[in-house]
């Protein structure tokens, strides 16, 4: 069959049996198809398949041209700080929760994604955060969030001080338990339990959500996701402090440190089913009313 993808990788949450199964009805599915197909390694541990070929996550971004993630957002997540990278398109088959970025049924895949192989599909770019961790002009730590970056404590309730700069103006200073700064893609996450905005992911935001603040005037402010966001670490705070990548990735962050966090040069090609609809998404996993008439 003709197709817009060449060489599809399948990966997946190792030593879990619905994964496990998926990722096997996926390989069956698409090798009876003639398409050349990869599994990622740690996915293919429990697989009860002869003679696959296995790729390491970057490997995945250097050779293949389409990556389908089997899990919840979670798996969805850890692959895309990877292969937003690569030039490699990706999408899920939902075997989480509520599953946001997982667009595939594990049940009923078959078709919608005969679709997508033949070109019919949604192609959306989602952009990541870049976050680094300075200390007296060096860059001590670094890594990407696809959902949010947060600044905390070690300990759970504990306030911290800090100030807010974007591109290089003070905002302001703030008492908190911490300070969520997420993309549209994570303004469904933990920045909505935080009582955050939900952004449409077709607009290029960054919202900036305190956590449990000691004055009520601190709102959710958002910015354009071309402004880079630094925090300012109080010497005030009396212990060490984390930024939290996707809650996946820790850095560690000291009194008198700078967190710079700004949009990310690559995107994340995100794939979608042709009838896929963001606001239909919404209804179904915010449990939204049905229409009246």
């Amino acid at each position: 069959m003709t197709s817009a993808f060449k060489h599809i990788a399948l990966i997946g949450k190792p030593n879990h049996k619905g994964t496990t199964k998926s990722i096997t009805q996926l390989y069956q599915f698409l090798t009876e198809l003639e398409y050349q197909v990869s599994i990622e390694k740690r996915s293919s541990q429990q697989l009860q398949l002869n003679d696959i070929a296995t790729l390491d996550l970057v490997e995945i971004g250097e050779q293949c041209d389409l990556a389908i993630v089997v899990g919840g957002d979670g798996n969805m997540l850890g692959a895309a700080r990877v292969l937003a990278r690569f030039d490699v398109a990706v999408i899920g088959v939902n075997r989480g929760n509520l599953g946001f970025l997982t667009d595939l049924d594990p049940h009923t895949f078959q078709e919608p994604l005969k679709k997508v192989l033949a070109g019919e599909y949604i192609e959306e770019n989602r952009f990541l955060l870049d976050v680094s961790v300075h200390r007296h002009q060096t860059i001590k730590s670094s890594n990407t969030a696809v959902n949010e970056a947060v600044l905390h404590a070690d300990k759970v309730a504990h306030m911290i001080e800090f100030e807010v700069h974007i591109d290089n103006e003070f905002v302001y200073s703030q008492r908190s338990d911490g300070l969520i700064v997420a993309t549209p893609t994570g303004s469904t996450a933990y920045s909505l339990s935080g009582g955050g905005p939900i952004v449409h992911p077709s607009l290029q935001t960054l919202s900036l959500v305190p956590m449990f603040p000691h004055t009520l005037s601190s709102r959710p402010l958002v910015v354009s996701a071309n402004s880079e966001v630094k925090l300012l670490i109080s010497l005030e705070n009396d212990e060490s402090l984390q930024i939290s990548c996707d809650s996946h990735v820790t850095l560690s962050v000291m009194p008198g440190d700078e967190v710079i966090i700004k949009k990310c040069d690559l995107p994340l090609r995100l794939i979608h089913p042709k009838n896929y609809s963001y606001y239909k998404v919404l209804r179904s996993k915010l449990g939204w009313g049905a229409r009246l008439v």
